[in-house]
């Protein structure tokens, strides 16, 4: 980041966007969050070393004229939105309309298409966007296994199909995660995110066509066409204990692609259930 660079934080929900202001304030910036209401309350609104807006997620497109008047140069895109509001509640500037059509269309495609119409139009109006990870690159999974635990063949099987499964579905811009038990993938995601799908494993633990199934996997990944400044895959010490509940023995994520959320106590409540986490090498 260029010296005396402007840097405004989008926070919506988890901890990523506390992890983002952090690594900026060490740094030696001064970041202005724009905290999205009901996912980033925990951002207090006088703080000595960031300044924050309260924003309803539905006057984000309200934003961008503001913080061009403030000077705004970089701009990161952090946490999860909770809900996505109806597109006749969202409020737009005036400059905003010429692209309407265009973020409408993107609205409609699903999250990734949207994302990246988003990014262009923040873009085009000056204000460069930056990857969480870009900010807070030690939040990255390394390559290889970083728990006690490791996985089994049976297990490096079921790894192999749920990535499969997560990369078709991701093509589709349907999800970033599969389940595999059994070397075959029995869980994708949709809309309910990683913690529904977890959720869902759960309650089919005793499905007759799981009967007598152990162990399983949980992989993660990025779309094949996803933009890698926002929204990329991420597991912290609730998805550790989500994968012990529904009885599953693994996560694996992208190395590089993927961030890991308050790493410390991921890795040790990993090895408390004995649950492994790998880093997968992306295949060419």
């Amino acid at each position: 980041m260029p010296q005396g660079a402007r840097i405004a934080v989008v926070a919506g929900s988890g901890s990523l966007p506390r992890d983002v202001v952090s690594a900026l304030v060490r740094a030696g910036y001064r970041p202005l969050v724009v905290a999205i209401e009901q996912d980033a309350d925990h951002f207090p609104v006088s703080a000595k070393d960031f300044d924050v807006w309260p924003t309803p997620v539905e006057r984000l497109g309200l934003v961008l004229p503001k913080l061009k008047r403030a000077g705004v140069t970089h701009l990161v895109l952090a946490g999860g939105v909770s809900q996505r509001p109806p597109i006749l509640k969202v409020r737009f500037g005036l400059d905003i309309l010429k692209v309407l059509p265009r973020l409408i269309a993107a609205y409609a495609r699903g999250d990734d298409g949207l994302l990246r119409a988003v990014i262009a139009y923040i873009e085009e109006n000056g204000i460069k966007v930056v990857g969480a990870h870009e900010i807070a690159p030690d939040l990255l999974a390394p390559a290889g296994v970083i728990t006690r635990s490791k996985p089994t063949k049976a297990d490096e099987a079921d790894i192999a199909a749920a990535f499969e499964a997560a990369r078709t579905i991701g093509a589709l811009d349907i999800g970033q995660a599969a389940i595999a038990v059994g070397g075959r993938a029995v869980a994708l995601e949709g809309i309910e995110g990683t913690a529904g799908l977890l959720a869902r494993m759960r309650d089919m633990r005793d499905h007759g066509r799981l009967a007598g199934r152990k162990r399983g996997v949980l992989v993660k990944c990025v779309k094949p066409k996803q933009e890698l400044r926002a929204d990329l895959p991420t597991i912290g010490p609730e998805t550790v204990d989500a994968v012990h509940a529904a009885g599953l023995v693994g996560i694996a994520v992208e190395a590089g692609r993927s961030l890991i959320m308050d790493h410390d106590e991921t890795l040790k409540r990993a090895d408390k259930l004995g649950i492994f986490v790998v880093g997968l090498e992306r295949p060419e």
